[in-house]
Parts: C-alpha cells; structure tokens; sequence
C-alpha cells in the first residue's frame, strides 16, 4: 500500500471511507463483494495503478465506512458511490464491482449513466436474489457466520480461509481476514428487501458492460443461460467466461481475469 492515500466523504447521508492509488490517470472504482473491504482488491490495485487512478471503497457497513440503519440494497449502494464519484471529482471512471458490488456497479450504470464510462460484473448482476420471505434462513445463517468470524483471532479467520481457498494467493487472506472482523451487523441488511428485477435493471444500462462468468460447479452464482440472456435483452453487454473458478473468479484465476480486464478497459 506504499504511496496509496485513504480519506472519506460524505455520500447519500454516511461518510464513506476510501483508499486511492492516486496520480494524473483515468480513474477506476473497485466495489467489494459482501463482508469484504476495499482492500480486499489489493493485488488487484497492485497490478493495475500503472494504468490508473484506483479507487477501492468501503461499502456501507463494511470496513471503516460508517453503518447506518436503513436501507442496504444495490440502489442505495448506488447513490452511495455516485456521491463519492462526485465527490471526488472523478471524471466518468470506469467501475468493476464483484458479488455485492457487482450489483451495486449495475445500478449505478443504469441509474446514473451520466457518471460512468463501461462497467464489469464479476459474477453478479444477471442472478435473482430470493425473496425475504424465503430468504429468512438464509439471513440467519449469514448472522451466525458474522459472530463466529468475529469470535475468532485474524490469524485463525486467514488459516480459514487458506483451507476453504487453496487456490488463492497468499495476498488475499490478510484483506479478507481483516475485513470479517470489521463487518457490522447492519450490512447483514443487504439481503432484508427482494431487488428490482435484475433484466429490467440491466435493459436501462447505456454504456458499455462486461460480466465475467465461471463455472457453476464450482461457486460461480450466474448461470449461462441468464448472462446470455442479459447480452441478449441490451446490445452493451458483452460477456467473458473463465474456466476453472468460482465465485471469487479474480482470487481462482488471477491472470486470465486482469486480462479481461484490460482488454474491456482499453477499448474506450
């Protein structure tokens, strides 16, 4: 994180804590995945702050960003990152968000176009999230997770995940440990309302957008059938599938997800 800034705004009423690689390049959002933090896409940041000012957030709830009560779904996330947008004067950034802040990345393009230059989806977005109805024991699984993660020391959530993720780099558990220790109970609130319709949200998206898919069998949570549909119903979407991931597609196949990447990126 040598040379790398962090500050906070205040954004759609919360203060939201941010980390920056900075300099005179075209900026890049990074939106973390549930129960993340911003720098949970360190190697990422690390492998791309050459060619861009980096911004990787803290979502509300989540790592050093204020946890308000209220409303957690994608739309509010949207207006959470567009204010940071604004906030910081970034010029139409280019914004790539996974899981959660994949969703969070799709609203914001279909509901603030005007802030955002092309978008990618890291296995999210074209996937239904259950109702809360159905959706209860779901919820209260994710809370007893929360409590026993943050009952354990950060060395023993690492050693969790080294024997959940061998296919990580060794990079990524320190992030990843530190930020289930920061969750707050708050966030579990992401999954308390159904979201709009995923194909009615993804149909309103007017500049380019890249979903990167992997394989099901192993975690991915888009189905192909749905990401061919999504590319179907608006001509900007384009999709990418990697072999031999999950859901955490940039953590399983780092090299061949930044190379997605950088080629979606370099068209604009």
């Amino acid at each position: 994180m040598s040379g790398w800034v962090q500050g906070d705004v205040l954004t759609n009423g919360m203060r939201m804590h941010y980390y920056r690689t900075g300099g005179s390049k075209p900026p890049l959002v990074l939106c973390h995945g549930f129960s993340d933090n911003g720098l949970c896409w360190t190697r990422v940041a690390r492998e791309l702050e050459s060619d861009y000012d980096i911004v990787m957030i803290d979502a509300r709830g989540h790592g050093l960003s204020e946890a308000p009560q209220g409303e957690y779904g994608p739309q509010a996330m949207a207006a959470d990152v567009a204010g940071l947008i604004l906030a910081l004067g970034l010029q139409r950034p280019r914004v790539l968000g996974h899981s959660m802040g994949g969703a969070t990345t799709l609203h914001l393009a279909a509901g603030f176009p005007a802030l955002v230059s092309r978008v990618i989806l890291e296995d999210a977005g074209a996937y239904q999230i259950p109702t809360p109805t159905d959706d209860a024991p779901r919820r209260n699984d994710l809370a007893v997770w929360a409590t026993e993660m943050q009952s354990k020391t950060r060395e023993e959530i690492m050693a969790i995940g080294r024997e959940q993720s061998p296919l990580w780099d060794e990079e990524e558990f320190g992030p990843w440990a530190d930020a289930k220790l920061q969750l707050r109970p708050q966030a579990l609130g992401v999954r308390a309302r159904p979201r709009p319709p995923w194909r009615e949200t993804f149909a309103k998206v007017q500049c380019p957008l890249l979903l990167i898919t992997a394989d099901n069998d192993k975690g991915s949570i888009v189905k192909p059938e749905d990401a061919a549909e999504a590319a179907r119903i608006n001509p900007n979407v384009r999709l990418v599938h990697i072999p031999g991931a999950g859901h955490n597609i940039r953590r399983e196949q780092f090299e061949p997800f930044v190379a997605a990447v950088r080629a979606f990126f370099a068209e604009e």
